[in-house]
């Protein structure tokens, strides 16, 4: 059964009508199958999908990206690679299993691989703890990407989960510092690193595994620092405020793009990821390739100080900074006022002004 957002009503309606023109076995009997009539409602269907996913406002945006018949990291990880080998454990507490790591095979070459894995039904959600990692998982985490790091080896992240779990338990074991420590970890990395963000990028949850040298979002994916209810609980104490909240927080693909907070955006089929899935396969996995291939050009010194600049960059064009292209030092841009200070004669008059005043002040 298909599930389908409140903003297709009217596709609902057309492909239940498709699938009675399909069957022959309708209520009226065994009857002819009408294949111009079926063609024609698929255009139709094809036509409005096309005009209501072109047009998705912020908050509809979320709701694509958190479509339960969405792509889990568990189907990418099972129809991109080869020979995957599951591992699991943080060799401190215990097991995660909202987090998918191991190593495969990609295009003949080995990688790790890393999948926030959410569940495909009720009981898998439970056991996954709906993608919401706890300190064990990034634990976990940290200790393959090192040994993905020792024999250099790729790694290739899976990102969806509405952020890090925000249980009593998980904070007594340290949930602030475990995913500290793995953003530190993805920072020091001197392999290629790339972070694919295939459904929700939640807080510091996705940061943790998203500090990558590429950060490559699906076209419906969505990626901030907090979720729309909960921006808008926080900023007009109203969660149905969503709408105005989606867009300040320029979560969507497009808006990250332009502010280069990502590198890259995956074009999915019209309708969301879920409509084509093959469809999708194929394109991000032509997008893997080409980074991959990329990074052989690169020392691991350069993919490290890549990595290192991509984030100083983040913000800073309008900013303090000589270059952008260079980033290792900030150095600070000179401007009118240090010209100022460094002319004596301007000096002189600064301080002449501010005695005028302070006398000014005393007499009146």
């Amino acid at each position: 059964m298909k599930n389908y957002l409140n903003f297709e009503t009217e596709i609902k309606d057309l492909e239940n009508e498709l699938e009675k023109l399909k069957d022959p076995y309708n209520q009226d009997g065994l009857s002819e199958v009408d294949t111009q009539k079926i063609s024609s409602t698929q255009s139709e269907i094809d036509e409005k999908l096309k005009n209501i996913y072109s047009n998705l406002d912020p908050w509809q945006t979320t709701m694509v990206a958190r479509h339960e018949d969405r792509p889990k990291s568990k189907f990418f990880i099972d129809n991109l690679f080869e020979d995957f080998i599951s591992l699991s454990g943080d060799r401190y507490y215990g097991e995660d299993k909202s987090v998918l790591t191991g190593f495969a095979k990609f295009n003949g070459q080995s990688v790790l691989v890393i999948g926030q894995e959410k569940g495909e039904d009720l009981e898998s959600r439970i056991e996954r703890n709906f993608g919401m990692m706890r300190p064990e998982g990034y634990r976990k985490t940290i200790r393959l990407m090192k040994l993905a790091n020792k024999f250099n080896i790729p790694i290739i992240s899976f990102i969806d989960t509405p952020g890090a779990y925000p249980g009593v338990g998980a904070e007594e074991r340290g949930q602030a510092e475990a995913i500290a420590k793995s953003i530190e970890c993805c920072m020091e990395l001197k392999v290629p690193t790339i972070a694919v963000i295939i459904g929700e990028g939640g807080s510091g949850g996705a940061i943790a595994l998203a500090s990558s040298n590429k950060v490559i979002m699906l076209e419906n994916a969505i990626y901030s620092v907090i979720s729309p209810e909960g921006c808008a609980t926080i900023l007009w104490r109203d969660p149905k405020k969503m709408l105005d909240a989606a867009k300040a927080m320029k979560l969507s693909a497009k808006d990250l793009l332009k502010l280069k907070v990502i590198d890259e955006i995956i074009k999915e089929p019209i309708g969301g990821a879920h409509r084509d899935r093959d469809l999708m396969l194929e394109n991000l996995k032509k997008s893997l390739i080409s980074n991959l291939e990329y990074f052989k050009e690169l020392s691991s010194e350069d993919i490290v100080n890549e990595r290192k600049n991509k984030f100083l960059k983040i913000g800073r064009n309008e900013g303090f900074i000589s270059t952008t292209e260079d980033l290792s030092t900030l150095s600070v841009k000179g401007n009118n006022l240090e010209k100022i200070f460094k002319s004596k004669k301007s000096l002189i008059a600064i301080g002449a002004g501010v005695i005028l005043l302070i006398t000014a002040f005393f007499l009146f």
